[in-house]
């Protein structure tokens, strides 16, 4: 690119300000732009776990067979809003389709690309910037009732070893050694090492951004209304605050880019996987790591506000508002879990998670337009965020991939 050349990118959460960064450390420059503050949306209220480990995809092979049983089951992490069932089923066919071996494992290849370096992408990312005081080096645990649990997902845990994660396996009375916190009903753990977590994900992006800014780029708050195509080439990005006339553009606005790639006639099955946390504020009695509760299928986080505790899997698009099944959910579980929690107050939320039929991110150019396709991360949002921004800068700027983007191409639907 010529020293002259600007890029928007669209959106301000991990991906997009990792972009935004890495672009002008290449010595672009750069216009970041976004509805609201970086860091404020879907980026907030993650799990905050740097999940290297996280290259399987919720479309295993049983998935098709036991989905009723899971939307029907009270103690089920996943949940369907019933009204959004007609609208959701075209992207549901797709979703099931790949939930077989063959696209399970080609899915997990894919993954694997984008995760499994995550704590150096972070460090990388962050190295110099305030934003570096959020990270936290740790091992990532798996809390079973007992092994019987933890063989019943063996086929998960192969797909985690062919990615070079193998865990160490701690049971018995050992299990409350390794973690204190951990009462009765957990009676294994599966520990892996070369993981992390983020303290506070909504001040760690924040400060990426202030870094961004520092660099010299600027932050656009403001809506985008559009992408102007002019003989097959990107002219300008449209706002509400005016047209932002640049030589390329980075889509990165999570489960919003869907509107932004049907106005250019680019079809993506993306819908929302609707997250939730629950936030015990001040909390005494949680591990002093991150821990995945395998039967509830959430993350219970050390943070700087208190216990964050995330995760389910809730489908019903971007409009309703929180249900309160999913947060009950949580709170049950998180109580069986660590039985001596104490908080001094609680706070809850609810997020979107941009899930592609397939469980591929879009990552690349869109046909040769000189716009950039950098979303649909589903549930590995913040973990490969600064990987992403990085191939996304490479592509924007001409380099050799650091990776095999043929996984994500942008246009992959539209075939």
């Amino acid at each position: 690119m010529s020293a002259s050349s600007i890029v928007v990118v669209i959106g301000a959460g991990i991906v997009g300000v990792s972009a935004a960064l890495w672009l002008r450390r290449a010595g672009v420059d750069v216009v970041l732009v976004d509805r609201i503050g970086p860091g404020e949306a879907t980026s907030y209220g993650n799990a905050g776990v740097l999940a290297a480990c996280a290259v399987v995809p919720v479309t295993g092979p049983k998935l098709a067979r036991r989905l009723p049983r899971y939307l029907l089951d009270r103690n089920s992490p996943l949940y369907l809003r019933w009204p959004y069932l007609p609208k959701l089923a075209p992207w549901l066919a797709r979703y099931l389709a790949v939930a077989n071996d063959r696209d399970t494992r080609r899915i997990a290849e894919g993954l694997t690309q984008i995760v499994a370096d995550s704590v150096a992408q972070h460090r990388a990312l962050a190295e110099g910037t305030p934003a570096a005081q959020w990270l936290v080096e740790s091992d990532y645990a798996y809390a079973y009732a007992d092994r019987r649990a933890f063989d019943a997902d063996a086929y998960a845990w192969e797909l985690r070893a062919l990615a070079g994660f193998e865990p160490t396996i701690i049971e018995g009375t050992d299990v409350q050694r390794h973690e204190p916190s951990l009462g009765p009903s957990t009676g294994l753990i599966a520990s892996l090492r070369g993981h992390g977590f983020v303290r506070d994900p909504g001040a760690y992006v924040a400060a990426l951004a202030a870094a961004f800014e520092g660099s010299g780029g600027r932050i656009l708050r403001a809506n985008v209304t559009g992408i102007e195509i002019e003989r097959g080439r990107l002219r300008c990005v449209a706002t509400d605050s005016g047209p932002l006339n640049c030589d390329a553009c980075v889509i990165a606005a999570g489960v919003w880019s869907k509107p932004i790639m049907d106005a250019l006639r680019i079809v993506v099955p993306l819908e929302s996987e609707r997250g939730y946390h629950v936030v015990f504020k001040g909390a005494t009695g949680g591990p002093r790591r991150p821990v995945m509760i395998a039967a509830g299928k959430f993350v219970a986080t050390p943070m700087k506000a208190g216990l964050r505790c995330a995760g389910i899997v809730e489908f019903g698009g971007t409009r309703a508002g929180p249900s309160r099944a999913p947060l009950a959910f949580l709170r049950r579980h998180a109580r069986l879990a660590f039985p001596s929690l104490e908080a001094v107050a609680e706070e809850e939320w609810l997020g979107h998670r941009p899930a592609p039929a397939d469980s591929l991110p879009l990552i690349g150019e869109i046909d040769g337009t000189r716009v950039f396709a950098a979303f649909g991360h589903h549930h590995i949002g913040l973990t490969s965020g600064p990987k992403t921004g990085r191939l996304v800068a490479e592509a924007v700027t001409g380099q050799t991939p650091s990776a095999d983007l043929s996984h994500f191409q942008p246009s992959r639907f539209s075939s």
